[in-house]
């Protein structure tokens, strides 16, 4: 009994998310901002995050942890974040002149909604930058005063 308790605390703790400093520093400026970051399976199905704008929930996939894309995954939200807030509660692009690398292309084409096809084209732009972390703070500050 005693061997089938270790075993199954030690697959506990080796699922359970492992999020970085970029990461929890981030999820602590979103918070900062009202909105809440929930480490879940979300609602839409195949998601690794998502927003929604009308209770300012995130939810991150535990996956994206194992993955190791769980700050990439949150930096794209953050930017849904920074549109929710210069939106003033609906989502709405923010103008932004970078672009998403080639290789991201294929995950903003694939929505025929154009509106959505330019907000998921700003978060990805933003996630696949080198300086990401530093864009989606900066992002953050100056639309969610």
């Amino acid at each position: 009994m005693i061997k089938f308790l270790i075993l199954n605390s030690l697959l506990l703790v080796s699922q359970a998310p492992n999020p970085d400093r970029k990461f929890l520093d981030l999820k602590s400026q979103l918070e900062k901002f009202g909105f809440q970051v929930i480490i879940q399976l979300p609602p839409k199905r195949g998601a690794y995050g998502l927003l929604r704008d009308a209770d300012k929930k995130i939810w991150i996939n535990p996956i994206v942890f194992e993955l190791h894309i769980g700050t990439q995954t949150l930096i794209h939200e953050a930017v849904h974040a920074a549109q929710v807030c210069a939106g003033k509660g609906k989502i709405k692009t923010l103008g932004l002149k970078v672009q998403p690398s080639n290789y991201a292309r294929p995950f903003f084409m694939r929505y025929t909604d154009v509106h959505r096809q330019d907000l998921e084209r700003e978060a990805y732009a933003v996630q696949t930058q080198p300086n990401s972390f530093e864009l989606a703070v900066s992002l953050l500050q100056q639309h969610c005063k």
